[in-house]
């Protein structure tokens, strides 16, 4: 869903207030020495913060969406070929990791950063393993995220400085969640919904399959993951930020 402007000020203490005409920035390229102006996209389930993301990065690029819902996101990314995509980790009915894969797999060269409150260094790691070119925290985002913006169009990978000694050590003791690593992108999307209160049916509707693969997924996950009943699936992705 694409958010017309607003009127008035930003509703987020870290968005910027523009003053006066903006210049829109071109990065020059080094493997075609040729100026470009990045197309963006947003994708965050809280409005606010998505039209705020929008008037932070106007001036860096053109904005050509901006999405509450990443499923309509991933419905429309082929027709709008974003540059850059910054994406929430957080969301009803697919959360960014699941998106970003799915992303990955319509668009491989775009790059994605993540934008996110959540502060966990393996949820970066896992970011990054699944091909995001960025990670920002949102308490960061007014002086980080253009920036990030411009590296990442440059081939070059963005880490908050806040996570870089944690991430960095959870890298090198390999902390990284190998649970959630045995999980298919599918089974992310099954465990979420069911987090998230939904019924085997809700899910099956939601997903365009049966119910009867929805259980499959389901026994299957708590078989893996070692759990005997759906309260400890679904005490699993809490606890590992998949909703």
């Amino acid at each position: 869903m694409h958010i017309r402007k607003s009127r008035g000020r930003t509703p987020l203490a870290w968005a910027p207030t523009v003053v006066g005409k903006t210049r829109r920035v071109c990065i020059k390229m080094a493997d075609d020495c040729q100026d470009m102006t990045p197309r963006i996209a947003i994708v965050d389930d809280h409005a606010l913060i998505a039209e705020a993301c929008r008037r932070l990065l106007e001036p860096a690029g053109d904005v050509v969406g901006t999405f509450t819902d990443p499923r309509v996101f991933l419905s429309n990314a082929a027709a709008l070929k974003p540059d850059v995509v910054i994406l929430d980790v957080s969301m009803p009915s697919l959360n960014g990791l699941s998106t970003l894969y799915e992303l990955k797999r319509l668009i491989p060269d775009v790059r994605v950063i993540i934008l996110t409150m959540n502060e966990d260094p393996d949820i970066a790691a896992e970011s990054f393993r699944l091909g995001a070119s960025g990670y920002v925290l949102k308490r960061s985002a007014a002086a980080e995220l253009p920036q990030a913006v411009l590296e990442v169009m440059k081939q070059r990978h963005y880490l908050t400085p806040l996570l870089t000694k944690e991430l960095v050590e959870s890298l090198v003791h390999g902390h990284v969640r190998k649970h959630v690593h045995q999980l298919t992108p599918r089974q992310r999307e099954v465990l979420q919904l069911l987090a998230e209160g939904r019924s085997m049916k809700e899910v099956a509707t939601i997903l365009n399959v049966s119910a009867r693969t929805v259980a499959f997924h389901k026994y299957r996950m708590m078989e893996q993951l070692r759990v005997q009943s759906t309260a400890a699936l679904i005490q699993f992705a809490v606890r590992e930020g998949l909703v």
